[in-house]
């Protein structure tokens, strides 16, 4: 674990938690390169924006594709290491998690039943593609952080892909990069690099304890 600009346990007090969904809650299941192949985006292109740019018409039938494959995958997904445990302590602490992904919010209420946490997000906390920009834009966050009537300063965005922390660091809020192969290759948009949400678990467990034990 490294760490740029946060107290480590600040970050790991504050109550709104606003999480990415493939490849940060769930082991990563999507195959951009295949996904850009069927839909005949060229390479190396971001695929939700190379399909905002076409005439809608055009767009249309690409976007419903689209939702197919997400949705197939959506049942196949498989928790990442320590994101249930995560989500259950940050919950039964009273905390407000979000979610911001460039799904379907269908698709991603859909994976979280799939892992079985579905309970611990408010159905309003989780902001998909059609109901703001998609990251790196900030307005989703912004919109959670409005939602919630949160401070920028009481929250965070965790995810596994640099859209993420930097639409964290547009918003205001303090950004966690999980990255299982440790390469942290965005550290100047990064707050707190994380090999997995299993070391945010455990350190979040640790700090609790200790804090029971100041006051006992």
């Amino acid at each position: 674990m490294s760490e740029q600009n946060n107290d480590e346990s600040t970050l790991f007090l504050r109550k709104h938690w606003i999480f990415d969904l493939d490849g940060t809650l769930t082991l990563p299941v999507h195959d951009f390169d295949a996904i850009r192949a069927e839909l005949g985006i060229p390479q190396g292109n971001d695929i939700l924006g190379w399909l905002y740019a076409l005439p809608a018409q055009t767009a249309r039938p690409l976007f419903q594709r689209l939702d197919i494959i997400e949705t197939t995958l959506a049942d196949s997904v498989q928790a990442a290491p320590g994101a249930v445990d995560l989500l259950q302590a940050l919950h039964a602490r009273g905390c407000r998690l979000g979610i911001l992904t460039r799904n379907l919010r269908s698709i991603a209420r859909r994976c979280l039943s799939t892992l079985g946490v579905a309970d611990a997000f408010d159905p309003q906390s989780i902001v998909g593609r059609e109901e703001a920009k998609p990251k790196p834009h900030p307005e989703g966050i912004l919109k959670l952080l409005d939602h919630w009537g949160a401070n920028a300063s009481d929250s965070l965005i965790v995810g596994d892909y640099h859209y993420d922390l930097l639409a964290g660091r547009a918003a205001g809020i303090a950004t966690v990069h999980v990255d299982p192969r440790k390469d942290y290759a965005w550290p100047e948009s990064s707050d707190l690099c994380v090999e997995s949400l299993s070391v945010v678990d455990r350190e979040i467990r640790s700090l609790a304890s200790r804090r029971r034990g100041e006051l006992s």
